[in-house]
Parts: C-alpha cells; sequence; structure tokens
C-alpha cells in the first residue's frame, strides 16, 4: 500500500493543475445539426452543445451570426455588449445578435459542469465564434 502513496500524490497533483488550467481550456463542443433552411436560402442553422467545466470560461468573442442560447444543466455567466452581466440558470435563455461583443461567458459554479444548447442562424461561409483582438493603444502624434 506504501508503494502506491507516490503515485496517488502524483495524480491528485496532476489533477490539481488540470483545475488550474480549466479557465483558460477550451469549451467541449458537440455538433448536433447542421442545415440549410428552406425559406431562407442565404442562412443556414447549426446547433450544438457547449460544455463548460467547472469554473471554466470563454474568451471575450462575437459571432457572425444570430444566436438563441438554451441553458440545459448548470448555471451561466453572461454578458452580451453593454448589458450587466447575469446569471442563468438551467431552463433560462438569451439571444445573441450577430456581430454582439460577447465580454463573458462562463460557468457560475466551481463544482459542477454548465452545458448550454446553442442554435446559429447564419450565411453558410459565416465565423461563428471569433476571438476578439485585443485593443490596440490609440496612437498620438506630437509636432
Amino acid at each position: 500500500m506504501t508503494r502506491s502513496l507516490p503515485f496517488l500524490t502524483r495524480l491528485l497533483a496532476a489533477a490539481a493543475l488540470a483545475g488550474a488550467t480549466t479557465a483558460a481550456a477550451a469549451a467541449d463542443e458537440h455538433a448536433l445539426l447542421a442545415a440549410p433552411l428552406a425559406r431562407v436560402p442565404a442562412a443556414r442553422l447549426t446547433a450544438l452543445t457547449v460544455t463548460y467545466r467547472p469554473g471554466q470560461s470563454s474568451a471575450p468573442h462575437h459571432h457572425e451570426a444570430d444566436a438563441f442560447v438554451y441553458v440545459l444543466a448548470g448555471r451561466v455567466r453572461s454578458q452580451v455588449g453593454t448589458a450587466p452581466a447575469r446569471v442563468y440558470g438551467a431552463g433560462e435563455s438569451w439571444f445573441e445578435p450577430a456581430g454582439a461583443h460577447h465580454a463573458a461567458c462562463a460557468n457560475a459554479s466551481t463544482s459542477a459542469p454548465a452545458t448550454m444548447l446553442v442554435v446559429f442562424v447564419a450565411p453558410p461561409r459565416a465565423r461563428l465564434n471569433v476571438a476578439d483582438q485585443p485593443a490596440t493603444p490609440a496612437r498620438t502624434q506630437s509636432r
């Protein structure tokens, strides 16, 4: 039994390190459906689930698509545009218009995962998730 103690210690340390990097890791995305819209030939519907591990978050981003987001399980903290951040629980939803700045999206829990159903409607070649670029400092001119 004493031989397994160092292994268990290493295993627990690895798990702790994995948890420390959770916020920066990519969310688990699972594609459900992608189909053209029959009555809107210039648009495509794409549905997927997104799961955040406890404490995990996404970097600021926007979508080249309208997005309907429905929380399936857990609690998700979201901030779109200049609206205040809000926590959504299972059964709650929100809408993000194409191009809206998604300043924050994160699992509001540090102990349980959170899963969302995301449904996008966009032109066929639209980028569904676009990472925001850091702001560039303004240049000043002096004479």
